[in-house]
């Protein structure tokens, strides 16, 4: 019998009974049902491992409640650390010069894009980007160069300059 074929006849056999105990320890069935697809999924990963188990059902049973128990774990540490900082700062207004950068940046070629921003947001050198990009300082260059040109066409040249000068 193939692994997959193995797989899906335990799947088969098993996911209603799992999904049933698995709601009963945690008194929601979406929560049940999401945590066991999860844990099937983990069990088709480890097919190799969890199939010669003498219980494989059980493994699956208990990833699924351990998938949901560490969700609430941190659902509560969450709830202690937000009432011991308080909740987060008002967000700024958005700058109307910063959404319309974003909105032309995104009418860019990704190359250029990815080019303007690591250039003028994230404050790398030519070097860098080409490092990073792994590209040669010249593409580099031309890239900034086009994705300008277009961005002065998209944006009124001042406002251009304003936007990458606050940035």
């Amino acid at each position: 019998m193939s692994e997959e074929r193995d797989f899906d006849d335990f799947y088969v056999g098993t996911v209603r009974r799992t999904t049933l105990a698995v709601f009963a320890m945690l008194g929601d069935m979406a929560e049940a049902e999401d945590a066991v697809a999860e844990a099937y999924l983990r069990a088709w990963a480890r097919w190799s491992s969890v199939s010669v188990m003498s219980d494989p059902a059980a493994w699956v049973r208990t990833v699924a409640y351990r998938l949901k128990v560490s969700a609430w774990r941190s659902a509560v540490r969450r709830m202690a650390a937000y009432r011991r900082v308080g909740s987060p700062p008002d967000m700024p207004e958005l700058n109307p010069d910063h959404v319309a950068l974003v909105a032309a940046l995104q009418q860019l070629p990704e190359v250029q894009r990815r080019a303007i921003v690591l250039h003028y947001i994230a404050g790398l050198t030519i070097g860098e980007i080409a490092a990073e990009t792994q590209t040669p300082d010249g593409t580099v260059k031309a890239r900034l160069s086009r994705g300008r040109a277009k961005l002065a066409v998209l944006l009124a040249d001042t406002e251009v300059e304003k936007v990458m000068t606050d940035v």
